[in-house]
C-alpha cells in the first residue's frame, strides 16, 4: 500500500540522481557509506520502520538486496550517512553480498540499474525476524505488513 503523504528524501542522493560516489563500493571509487534518509507522513498506527535498498536491474532473475533493515523506532524519521553494520538502535539482515547491513552499487558495465530506497511504516514495534536468516523471511514480514511505504529511485552504470 502505498500512501500520498508519505515521503522519503535523501540529500547525499536524491531522487532519480546518480547514487552519489560516497554511496558506491570501494572498487567503483566509492566510501560504501548507507545514504541519509529522511522521511515524513507515516500514516497512524505506525510502530516501526524497516528500509530496503533493490536493484530491480540485476543480472540474477530476482534482482539484488543491497540492505534491508528493520525494528527501526516509530519515533525515527531519517537515518544518517553511514549506519553502521553493527548499529544497536535498528536490525539488519545479510545482503546479497553476503555482509550485514548496507553495500553500494556495483552493477557489471552496461546498463544504467536502478537503486530503489524505499521505507515501510510497519504496525509493530518488532518484526521478531532472525538477522543471520535468508533476507527473503524479513522481507515477506516487512512487505505482509506494512502500513504504506514511500521510495526514491536513484541510478548508477559502469561504462563498458
Amino acid at each position: 500500500m502505498t500512501q500520498s503523504t508519505f515521503t522519503l528524501t535523501s540529500a547525499a542522493t536524491p531522487d532519480g540522481s546518480v547514487v552519489a560516489p560516497q554511496q558506491l563500493v570501494a572498487s567503483q571509487g566509492g566510501e560504501n557509506l548507507s545514504p541519509d534518509l529522511t522521511w515524513e507522513g507515516a500514516p497512524e498506527g505506525t510502530k516501526s520502520f524497516a528500509v530496503t535498498c533493490y536493484d530491480p536491474d540485476a543480472p540474477t532473475g530476482s534482482g539484488f538486496w543491497h540492505w534491508i533493515a528493520w525494528d527501526i523506532p516509530a519515533s525515527t524519521t531519517s537515518l544518517p550517512v553511514g549506519v553502521a553494520r553493527d548499529e544497536a538502535s535498528l536490525q539488519q539482515a545479510v545482503n546479497d553480498f553476503g555482509n550485514p547491513g548496507y553495500d553500494g552499487p556495483e552493477p557489471p558495465p552496461g546498463p544504467s540499474h536502478r537503486y530503489v530506497f524505499t521505507v515501510h511504516a510497519l504496525p509493530v514495534e518488532s518484526l521478531e525476524a532472525d538477522p543471520s536468516a535468508p533476507h527473503v523471511q524479513t522481507r515477506f514480514a516487512i512487505f505482509t505488513q506494512a502500513l504504506a511505504s514511500a521510495s526514491f529511485t536513484a541510478h548508477y552504470q559502469v561504462k563498458s
